[in-house]
């Protein structure tokens, strides 16, 4: 705690107490100060410098400028009380907190025109700290805890990210070695609640009525015959449970086949929302997420659906 007398010193001008009380609610610079008291910059520099030889008020650095605001030490019971007993007695007090609140909105205002000045074209560069990766992780913080089948699991990649959350994750895939890939990653991370089967998802290494959610991630234009994968995914997901596929849009790019062992070219909302419907799923909603901006341009389709109860 600074001492009383260069506390009491400092707060001996008029002047330095409008500062604190400005300084208690908001952060504000050396030139927001200059405009809400009319007083020259040196003179407010001057203020600044003797209230935080006394502790009471400290700056955080913004660019190439700072904010000042009220120390912990100008922050204690004894200190606000005399503050408050201040207001009282400070003639321009309540004037200062509307300028200070006009002040505010300029800044706030600033903020808001970049905004406006970038809308349509904000997100489609780089943007600092945003990227898709952190927002999914974020949704599978806030996602419930549920048992999930991954079908069609792979290497299990994206298996590794839902047992971040889920009670379990069972993991299918017909190649065993994405399963020993797969499992070999599981063990360097140290997840117990992921377990991979060697499956088909056509026919499930899967109890009925077991899991919570069945998950097809680009891996049901792998299916022979992707109507009987999601009627299997049917039979596994408990009464009320929920099935989501992410695959590719309909195209015509019959590379496909040959590159990736895609035994389907994508598929049209229609034909996903008709193997839906078959399996008994109700709620059924489709979209297309997301559209590459390369060609041979593949979009993304989304679907999800309630398994009746």
């Amino acid at each position: 705690m600074s001492s009383l007398v260069k506390i009491l010193r400092a707060t001996a001008d008029p002047n330095r107490l409008r500062i604190l009380l400005l300084l208690e609610n908001e952060e504000l610079s050396v030139a927001e100060l200059q405009e809400i008291l009319v007083m020259g910059q040196s003179t407010i520099s001057t203020h600044l410098a003797q209230l935080r030889q006394a502790g009471l008020v400290e700056d955080r650095r913004i660019g190439k400028y700072s904010l000042y605001r009220l120390s912990a030490d100008g922050r204690t019971g004894v200190f606000t009380g005399l503050l408050a007993e201040a207001r009282g007695q400070i003639a321009e007090a309540a004037s200062d907190a509307a300028v200070v609140r006009s002040v505010v909105r300029k800044r706030q205002d600033r903020m808001r025109s970049f905004f406006d000045e970038v809308a349509g074209r904000y997100g489609r560069n780089y943007v600092p700290g945003k990227s898709w990766k952190a927002m999914a992780e974020t949704l599978l913080k806030l996602m419930p805890p549920m048992v999930i089948a991954d079908l069609g699991a792979g290497e299990g990649a994206f298996s590794l990210l839902l047992a971040q959350r889920a009670v379990k994750v069972i993991a299918v895939d017909n190649s065993a070695r994405m399963i020993e890939v797969g499992r070999e990653q599981a063990r360097k991370e140290a997840i117990t609640n992921l377990e991979f089967r060697l499956g088909d998802m056509e026919e499930l290494p899967i109890e009925s009525a077991s899991v919570d959610l069945a998950f097809f991630s680009q891996s049901l234009h792998h299916a022979l015959h992707p109507e009987r994968a999601v009627l299997e995914a049917a039979r596994i997901l408990r009464p009320g449970g929920r099935i989501a596929i992410l695959d590719l849009v309909k195209h015509r790019v019959e590379e496909a086949r040959e590159l990736y062992a895609d035994e389907w070219l994508g598929f049209a909302e229609a034909e996903i929302e008709a193997m839906l419907g078959a399996a008994g799923f109700a709620a059924v909603h489709t979209s297309v997420v997301h559209r590459e901006s390369e060609p041979p341009h593949f979009q993304t389709l989304l679907a999800v659906a309630d398994k009746v109860g």
